[in-house]
């Protein structure tokens, strides 16, 4: 039985340290966790710079840092993951070796660190030896040998790092391992190649060219040209296409002229989309591919270089590492006011009304060209209207304006917004009933199309605004919308979402967070009845995990000898779908797992945060404050459904 004394404690402390997490200004930005792949990529951008304009040393100490960063989170298999909780893959360990390669170039040392068979002779003879060098007569005998031990030290330990990232790379397949792991797909398929390539790891053959030249034909006609990248890669396309054509050009000479034609229309291009802040989706990884591949082409000077340096210096952290993003301000603020509406709290009087509404895009977003209207996941310049964040501020609209203290003028005001938002989401659905991220009609490629989660979430925004936007057309693609999630529900019950994942699930899915998010949909669209909707639920009942939450698997349940496998915030996202629902197995698999939560909550662990976040192209990241805010949302559904 759940014990309301301990709910309401637990609730209590949540909602405390939720509230703490506030900035002075009154929203959340949250902490996304570092990553080793936009660390490694970060170092080579900078690498290349420095190697290609002088002074050659200016950026030592960061590029340093940063080297000295990844090899403290090698994981024990020789690989790195994209999180330092993330299980090693193939692609963000090649970044890494060719990081590391660029690097030890940048900083002078050996033009080869991967072959031990170019430190000839003993290293410790030459650190003893009786001679000195030409120079070194002044400094203290002790000291230059201290000195010079460490510097053999490091090496040797950068050697032996090395040589196990090249015994993982080389089990997982080399190059034919990481096409195996992207498919048609070459959004971060060629990129990690050119970054390869750009250190000398691989040669450029191996790279598949891009046709940089197609980002010159209007935007609105990008769907119609088959781009080979997704919709928010178009800076990469243009950026690696030029490097690849500068070191490898086409061998029919046509091609080569219409690419050499195509170089500087293209270059602006990608100046008219980069942000003021320098960074393409104020994402590390992007913008390092673009600098590094605009300043290996000869380039460096270039405004877009020169303003992605300062994107990468303005966003390194104290430790010398980068995150995958800089935050995701706008998406963590409109989940903590619908967790807080959602337990009956009066959220008019957080009051950071102003700042939310200062996030939509009132005009054509020079990125996707998307209409104005919508939000992205961050206050900052770089992000883009999105699916998921534009339904997400929408439902925080909609709980603002039902609160308490909301005032006429600013009732006014979220109405004004949210029409704009209902106009921007309902031109976004795909011809399938679905919606995609960013842009209509893309394609097939992941992160273009159609997601469960995003169109019902979607469906969600729409119901909370359904007494001002009911409409023809709103009716219609509410149904086209239920008629997409029945046809993608899997034939065990399930939904698989597009941006949440599962690193220990076989094939990197997260149906627990899916299946929950479809549920909710349903549930507010008083379609828990229907045959999806109770497959669905009995789903996640037969998936609950022995410890009475869900997530985790095989891996995760070795490392922690068996206990607490599953993660908060896949069984506080399970807790909140199953909350309101009747079901026959639901009241004691609730129970079970409402005391997992609350022994999360008790024993502190429910501020673990799990890497089931993906970014673009399957890269891995967790937040700080996910598990506080699916926390405080399921234990305030059930406070509620308690109370009731």
């Amino acid at each position: 039985m759940i014990d309301p004394a301990r709910l309401h404690a637990a609730y209590e402390r949540v909602r405390g340290q939720l509230l703490a997490e506030r900035s002075a200004a009154g929203h959340w930005i949250g902490e996304l966790s570092t990553a080793a792949l936009s660390t490694a990529t970060a170092v080579s951008a900078l690498a290349l710079v420095q190697r290609h304009a002088p002074p050659h040393d200016r950026y030592h100490s960061l590029i340093a840092r940063g080297i000295a960063w990844l090899s403290a989170h090698q994981n024990a298999d020789g690989g790195w993951g994209d999180t330092d909780r993330s299980n090693s893959n193939i692609a963000t360990t090649m970044l890494v070796r060719a990081a590391i390669q660029l690097a030890g170039r940048a900083e002078g040392l050996s033009e080869s660190l991967a072959a031990p068979a170019s430190f000839p002779g003993s290293a410790w003879e030459r650190t003893v030896s009786p001679a000195l060098p030409a120079g070194c007569e002044a400094e203290p005998r002790e000291q230059w040998v201290t000195r010079q031990s460490l510097a053999t030290r490091e090496s040797l330990a950068t050697r032996e790092s090395l040589a196990a990232a090249q015994r993982y790379i080389d089990g997982k397949g080399g190059l034919d391992g990481l096409r195996a792991r992207y498919g048609r797909d070459r959004t971060f398929a060629v990129p990690i190649l050119t970054n390869c390539a750009l250190a000398g790891l691989v040669s450029w053959s191996d790279v598949p060219p891009l046709p940089f030249e197609l980002a010159c034909v209007p935007q609105r006609c990008y769907r119609f040209v088959r781009l080979p990248v997704v919709s928010y890669a178009i800076p990469a396309l243009v950026a690696i296409g030029q490097v690849r054509h500068h070191h490898l050009p086409s061998a029919w000479p046509w091609m080569r002229l219409v690419r050499r034609a195509a170089i500087e229309p293209s270059l602006r291009v990608l100046l008219r989309m980069q942000p003021a802040s320098g960074g393409y989706l104020e994402a590390a990884p992007l913008t390092s591919f673009v600098v590094m591949s605009l300043a290996a082409s000869g380039r460096v000077e270039h405004p877009v270089v020169q303003q992605g340096v300062k994107f990468l210096l303005d966003s390194v952290r104290p430790d010398g590492s980068w995150p995958i993003d800089v935050n995701l301000a706008t998406w963590t603020t409109t989940l903590a006011i619908n967790a807080l509406a959602g337990t009956g709290e009066d959220v008019a009087a957080l009051g950071c009304l102003d700042w939310l509404l200062s996030c939509q895009h009132r005009q054509v977003h020079p990125f996707t060209g998307a209409a104005p209207g919508g939000w992205g996941w961050t206050d900052l310049s770089g992000a883009v209207p999105d699916a998921d964040d534009t339904p997400g501020a929408l439902s925080a609209l909609a709980a603002w304006r039902d609160a308490p203290s909301c005032s006429t003028e600013d009732r006014a005001r979220i109405e004004e917004a949210a029409a704009a938002g209902i106009g921007w989401l309902l031109g976004l659905q795909n011809r399938d009933g679905g919606w995609p991220t960013f842009c209509r009609g893309w394609g097939k490629l992941p992160f273009d199309r159609s997601g469960a989660d995003l169109t019902a979430h979607a469906l969600r925004a729409l119901k909370a605004w359904e007494h001002v936007a009911a409409s023809r057309s709103w009716e219609k693609a509410v149904q086209a919308g239920l008629r997409y999630l029945a046809r993608q529900q899997r034939p065990d019950g399930s939904w698989v979402p597009l941006w949440f994942g599962n690193q220990d699930d076989p094939q990197e899915e997260n149906p627990v967070y899916g299946t929950a998010k479809v549920l909710l949909a349903y549930r507010d669209w008083g379609a828990l009845n229907t045959e999806p909707a109770r497959r669905g639920v009995d789903w996640l009942c037969r998936n609950q995990n022995s410890d009475g939450g869900w997530g985790g698997g095989a891996a995760q349940r070795a490392a922690s000898g068996g206990h607490h496998a599953s993660s908060v915030e896949e069984t506080a996202v399970a807790v909140e779908a199953l909350a309101r629902i009747s079901h026959e197995n639901r009241t004691k698999v609730l129970d079970r797992a409402v005391n997992w939560l609350l022994d999360a909550v008790e024993q502190d662990r429910h501020r673990n945060a799990s890497p089931i976040g993906f970014y673009f192209a399957k890269l891995w990241y967790y937040e700080r404050l996910y598990p506080l805010l699916f926390t405080l949302s399921a234990l305030g559904q059930i406070r509620r459904t308690l109370g009731a």
